[in-house]
């Protein structure tokens, strides 16, 4: 393979002409020369160069992600023929839902940086929608019915939800009876959740409403509803602790969020998963087995 497109992942990985230079070992004006080779050959702009960063263009994030593809497999293809066992290694990005991260992953790292002491793990944790293509992410962590084609779903566990609140609240403003009684009460929820869907048996209900604190965090959302400020609907992963000890209560427990909904880990479909990957998975699906609220 061209030598200039290992270099070129190299560029977009670091961020730095002068970072991948290093690490192959060549001086910053040979990357830049070999860099402007490739683009002239290949008739597009592949860098967008900035005073302090260097970022792919369109069509460098489209190359990017093909190369860095065919880069993996032909080392992996390279360690089978070589005999050579298929370690976890080099950088993984993972991304995870705010709370999912902080409560279910961010504790158990541990166990799985010193099982793979080769990974350079790097952790984003965001409630909002991310492409893993566009911003390199290896695995991410997605709660949803259904899985885009193009991403490998492994099912970590189920997603229930259902609504609760605070005893404080319920004290102060009453118990709703019925769904339609949700219109007078205090109810809770991040930019971009409604409208609530919920479903008891086979009936299917939408509940449409503004928050009573409008926020773009599914955690402080969480935190207002443990001080009494009104109703959310919670999965059982986030408020399942607080549902124990009582400083949560079951509002209307007939009524639940969509059975359909699962926690899954997804990476890009690709010839050869790398091996830090599918230990990152593993250890995902480790953390998630004997979970109280993964039980169906």
């Amino acid at each position: 393979m061209d030598p200039d497109y290992a270099l070129f992942v190299r560029i977009v990985e670091a961020g730095s002409l002068s970072a991948a230079a290093r690490a192959l070992n060549i001086s910053p004006a040979m990357a830049s020369k070999r860099l402007a080779r490739l683009e002239a050959r290949l008739g597009v702009r592949l860098i967008q160069r900035t005073t302090r960063r260097l970022a792919p263009t369109d069509a460098g994030e489209r190359f990017h992600a093909d190369v860095a593809a065919i880069l993996r497999a032909v080392a992996a293809a390279e360690a089978r023929a070589a005999g050579v066992r298929d370690e976890p290694a080099g950088v993984l990005r993972v991304s995870a839902p705010t709370s999912f991260g902080r409560l279910h992953i961010a504790p158990r790292l541990h166990d799985f940086l010193r099982a793979a002491p080769r990974v350079e793990l790097e952790l984003n944790l965001t409630d909002a929608p991310v492409d893993l293509i566009a911003e390199r992410v290896d695995v991410a962590v997605r709660i949803a019915a259904e899985i885009a084609p193009g991403l490998v779903a492994h099912r970590l566990g189920s997603n229930r939800r259902l609504l609760c609140a605070a005893p404080a609240y319920l004290a102060e403003y009453g118990a709703p009876h019925a769904l339609r009684d949700l219109a007078t009460h205090r109810l809770l929820a991040a930019d971009g959740q409604w409208p609530w869907r919920l479903e008891r048996g086979r009936r299917r209900q939408a509940v449409d409403a503004r928050s009573h604190v409008r926020t773009n965090s599914s955690e402080i959302v969480r935190e207002l509803a443990l001080a009494g400020v009104g109703i959310a609907l919670r999965s059982l992963w986030d408020v399942g602790d607080a549902l124990a000890e009582g400083r949560l209560v079951p509002v209307l427990p007939d009524w639940t969020g969509p059975s359909a909904l699962a926690i899954h880990a997804v990476h890009p479909r690709a010839p050869t998963v790398p091996a830090a990957v599918t230990a990152f998975i593993a250890f995902l699906r480790d953390a998630c087995a004997t979970a109280p609220w993964n039980r169906d």
